[in-house]
């Protein structure tokens, strides 16, 4: 679990959530700092859960989330335009065109950084793909039009959920260079969900949860 610290970007006191009959989290608390935090579980152990609980798109049973000042209980839209979070598999993607759907995103998000999208979509060789809509992309394809959009998002909380699933060799190889060019932004923390470690990633912190 991350030290407390007086500069975290995000505060969790006391987090409480339960599915019926299956407690997942009884008073977490964590600090998460700027850079780059790794959420470690096996399958069912909650990381999901816990990414859309940050994100505010789940209510927690009881506790707190404020990030960068702001509590998501008292304000819940300014703290929800400070995440980039959401599903590369979601069908609500799939009638829109990669580029249409990253040409949109610096209009919600003010720190949005084009010179790095560029270098994402090269990066993760995307430039023939931009073209068409979500649902004729391959899984992994999605993924990396997704991942790409996210990384250059400049969210003060960016949430990444299962980032390698569907990627090829060179792309898993890329992400871990870019989030570890990333792991020490001041103003930005980068959250995520995976079953291990990756690769020559400088995780600044990790909450690690138990089997399920």
């Amino acid at each position: 679990m991350p030290a407390a610290s007086t500069d975290a970007i995000l505060h969790i006191n006391g987090l409480c959530f339960a599915y019926p009959e299956c407690p997942l989290f009884q008073g977490l608390d964590a600090r998460l700092p700027a850079g780059t935090t790794l959420v470690l579980g096996a399958d069912s152990s909650g990381k999901t859960s816990l990414l859309r609980l940050l994100a505010g798109e789940l209510a927690p049973d009881a506790g707190q989330l404020v990030l960068q000042g702001v509590p998501l209980h008292a304000s819940p839209a300014a703290y929800r335009a400070q995440v980039f979070q959401g599903d590369p598999r979601s069908d609500a993607l799939s009638e829109q065109v990669a580029q249409d759907w990253l040409a949109a995103l610096p209009a919600r998000y003010p720190q949005f950084d084009a010179a790095a999208l560029a270098r994402h979509i090269e990066g993760f060789g995307l430039q023939e793909h931009l073209h068409k809509r979500f649902l004729m992309l391959s899984t992994g394809t999605r993924r990396k039009v997704w991942t790409a959009g996210a990384l250059a998002s400049g969210a003060a909380l960016t949430l990444i959920d299962e980032p390698v699933a569907g990627l090829d060799k060179p792309s898993v190889q890329y992400l871990q260079q870019a989030l570890a060019a990333l792991a020490t932004q001041a103003d930005r923390a980068l959250v995520v969900a995976h079953y291990d470690a990756l690769v020559g990633v400088p995780w600044q912190a990790t909450i690690a949860l138990p089997d399920r």
